[in-house]
């Protein structure tokens, strides 16, 4: 919802591109902290609690955008934003990975794949709520509320920290430093995340600025990405199961660079949105691969690590929109479309990260 609102937000707060793209770092920087905090919290007192504290506060700031009337305004409304989003994120993720565990295969795409389906009901109620002439505090008000709900009645059924399996694989690096390995994956799902973040944050803008579109056609080109994302990633358990994390990661970057390639050459709405689509089916399955290796390195601390690999991650996922806006002063919105191309290829010359040694906990 914060997302196919960011046109009318945009011009409510009388911003440019660059300035929006600035204000995004604050959501970044804002993100990142809640994540650093949030990894070791979950270790201690258990992911169903952390998600339940970071869960309600992501609700109830996501109408701040909607308050805002001015340039600071909205820096301090996505700054709180992206506290929460970051917080949830890795609570979370840690939290489907005991799940993971415990299920005996890989399902970590699955969850994924709820988050899109958020996407594609945010992105089509935005849509909607946009042609009926809504104000984006209304609309966001309303996914504050339904965010409130949500929290309260699944929280309850989460695994406390008596019921999280312990990893079969364990790495001799002491807790408190970053291993080789999670470099590596932080470096991957940092260009991986820069590219979704892209798509996130500008996709309903260059439709609509490059093919002059309105706002609620415009909200179509992250609809067809978040419902791409939501089938690949759907299906992307089964494949993994089958072929293993790296042909996920390999192929998926691959099909991913072929819709952004179209998205920068298409001069027609209806290829401009295949390519969108294509975009999300690539990069479908790719971070919960990264996210699952990350869970599963066995040191007894999945959430630090899952914080650590989903924080350089999230630099990319938060602080790439604001590079593409600071691009944009150079060139045209489209023609900054190759930063996400070059990602996915960079992504899938190293696809190899994620290779890990089979487990019994994720074995079909």
């Amino acid at each position: 919802m914060w997302v196919v609102h960011i046109p009318a937000i945009e011009a409510r707060t009388d911003i440019s591109h660059s300035t929006l793209g600035s204000l995004l770092l604050l959501l970044a920087a804002g993100a990142i902290a809640g994540m650093q905090l949030s990894g070791p919290l979950s270790d201690r007192f258990g992911s169903r609690r952390l998600v339940a504290l970071s869960g309600t506060l992501l609700s109830v700031a996501v109408i701040g955008p909607g308050l805002a009337g001015n340039a600071w305004q909205l820096g301090i409304a996505l700054t709180v934003f992206g506290f929460g989003n970051g917080a949830l994120d890795v609570a979370m993720n840690s939290q489907a990975v005991y799940v993971e565990q415990a299920y005996r295969r890989p399902i970590m795409s699955a969850f994924h794949g709820m988050f899109s389906i958020g996407g594609v009901a945010g992105s089509l109620v935005g849509a909607a709520t946009l042609a009926a002439g809504w104000s984006p505090l209304v609309a966001l008000g309303g996914s504050a509320a339904a965010g409130l709900v949500g929290i309260a009645v699944c929280t309850r059924s989460l695994l406390p920290p008596s019921a999280h399996p312990q990893p079969e694989h364990h790495e001799t690096r002491p807790r408190g430093r970053y291993s080789a390995r999670v470099v590596a994956l932080g470096a991957v799902a940092f260009v991986l995340m820069l590219a979704e973040g892209v798509a996130n944050d500008w996709s309903t803008l260059q439709v609509k600025e490059h093919l002059d579109t309105t706002a609620a056609v415009a909200a179509l080109a992250f609809g067809g990405f978040s419902l791409t994302m939501t089938v690949g990633r759907f299906t992307a358990d089964r494949v993994s199961a089958a072929l293993g994390p790296v042909a996920i990661v390999r192929y998926g970057t691959l099909i991913a660079a072929a819709g952004m390639a179209l998205v920068v050459v298409s001069p027609w709405l209806p290829t401009t949105l295949l390519g969108w689509a294509l975009f999300g089916l690539g990069l479908s399955g790719c971070v919960p691969q990264i996210f699952t290796t990350a869970g599963n390195l066995g040191t007894g601390a999945a959430g630090a690590n899952m914080s650590r690999v989903v924080g350089m991650g999230y630099i990319g996922f938060l602080a790439g929109p604001a590079t593409i806006g600071w691009v944009t002063q150079l060139v045209p919105l489209t023609v900054a479309m190759v930063v996400p191309l070059a990602c996915v290829l960079v992504a899938a010359c190293f696809a190899g990260v994620v290779r890990r040694p089979t487990s019994r906990a994720l074995q079909v």
